[in-house]
């Protein structure tokens, strides 16, 4: 299995930014997408640590959203920030986790992706519509460990 900086190729990886890029045009809050080849500790815990460490959880309205893949240990989470968790249906992010795993299951990685970064996109949305001021907080890039 290719490392974490080789899992998508370059087409794959521009797909997944502007999956980004468009989920956020109608809202102010920020998605970012997280790669690194192992999770050697509980997977949400480890999403956690990285959602500080990339600094989502400074956004000015905490609306940032984090997609974490550990692609060699085949884990993955979705961690929202207090913001938007705080207006969300319980079950929210799970719908996202399950929804990403079928496509995950078939070896569609990119439109598991793209299809929770447009459920979470959707949802910004509807809570934090976009600013005529709105600056990108956040790179849209894909991050990597």
């Amino acid at each position: 299995m290719p490392d974490a900086k080789n899992f998508f190729t370059t087409a794959d990886k521009e797909h997944i930014t502007e999956a980004i890029r468009e989920a956020e045009k109608a809202t102010s809050g920020e998605i970012r997408v997280h790669l690194e080849n192992n999770c050697p500790e509980d997977v949400l815990d480890r999403a956690a640590y990285l959602f500080d460490q990339l600094r989502i959880n400074q956004t000015e309205l905490r609306n940032g959203v984090l997609f974490y893949l550990a692609v060699k240990d085949r884990k993955f989470a979705i961690i929202g920030d207090v913001g938007i968790n705080a207006l969300v249906e319980e079950h929210f992010w799970e719908d996202i986790k399950l929804l990403m795993g079928e496509h995950f299951k078939l070896g569609e990685f990119v439109t598991g992706l793209q299809k929770g970064i447009q459920k979470a996109g959707t949802k910004l949305k509807k809570h934090f519509p976009v600013n005529t001021d709105d600056v990108n907080e956040l790179s849209d890039e894909i991050s990597f460990l």
